[in-house]
């Protein structure tokens, strides 16, 4: 999902860690987060309008999620059944 070239990572990877780097410097919020996401969509947007975009929106959107998921949070879900036990 999210494999882009190693040169475009580093210029992409600059830009977000000042922006990381903001957010937890204002102790970010949900609504933060949001906010950034949208702001980039709609940015993105006016350069190339149209359904496509929208289209590719929601699909990179969802994929980031289960990217997300699967990468980060079970993992993370895992380790805290080992320390607290399982629920089932």
């Amino acid at each position: 999902m999210p494999y882009i070239k190693q040169e475009r990572r580093e210029r992409i990877d600059l830009l977000i860690s000042k922006l990381s780097s903001e957010l937890i410097g204002m102790n970010w919020t949900a609504g933060d987060l949001n906010y950034v996401i949208f702001r980039l969509m709609v940015f993105l947007f006016h350069w190339k309008p149209g359904y496509q975009t929208v289209n590719d929106f929601r699909g990179a959107l969802a994929c980031t999620w289960d990217e997300f998921y699967r990468r980060v949070a079970a993992p993370y879900e895992d380790k805290k059944i080992l320390e607290n036990g399982d629920v089932l």
